[in-house]
């Protein structure tokens, strides 16, 4: 009898391992899908933002599920904007490794006019899905009342965008000291055909 349930119990196990990777296998063809059409994932996420502030205005509550969203946010934009490695940390590293390795026939380290692209710490779709389950569960929190803390929201308003000009005035100043621009369609240089 024994072997009878455990055999029931592992025919169930991967009955439901089969139906879970399926749904798994339909989770990635749709984000695969997904992936070039920037413009219609981006409007899909602020559809759904729109309507959890709509929810979050309309309800008078849950001020800080959307506070630890909007600093979520803030955070994935940062890291949208960073180079994946840090010039600071390149130049040092750079450096150390001049000073190792000196002798003939080495290729020079440095070169003002070599291209380097710029390669963020947070790519686009990472950036786009992460916002997205965040979004998604920051509406389904605002559905339950044990999560609707009391705060003076206007302190949380005010600190919030407190917080994103000293973080984007730091992000800024760190742009322009390094000479870095993270939107490839700004700055980029044009040639002309020749004729």
């Amino acid at each position: 009898m024994m072997d009878d349930s455990g055999e029931g119990t592992q025919a169930l196990s991967t009955r439901a391992a089969g139906i879970f990777g399926g749904l798994q296998i339909r989770y990635q063809t749709i984000l695969d899908k997904s992936t070039p059409h920037t413009g219609p994932r981006w409007a899909v996420t602020g559809l759904f933002l729109i309507l959890f502030m709509c929810r979050i205005i309309i309800a008078q509550g849950w001020f800080i599920i959307c506070y630890a969203l909007a600093i979520y946010m803030l955070n994935l934009f940062l890291a949208f904007l960073t180079p994946k490695i840090d010039p600071e940390m390149a130049e040092e590293i750079e450096e150390a490794e001049a000073a190792s390795e000196s002798g003939p026939g080495l290729l020079p380290v440095k070169n003002d006019e070599e291209f380097r692209p710029f390669i963020r710490r947070l790519p686009e779709f990472k950036f786009w899905l992460n916002a997205t389950k965040a979004v998604f569960l920051s509406l389904f929190c605002s559905f339950f009342e044990f999560l609707n803390i009391p705060v003076y929201w206007p302190i949380l308003l005010f600190y919030w965008f407190f917080l994103f000009a000293i973080t984007m005035r730091r992000q800024i100043e760190h742009m322009i000291k390094y000479r870095y621009l993270p939107f490839t369609n700004f700055g980029k240089r044009r040639y002309n055909r020749g004729n």
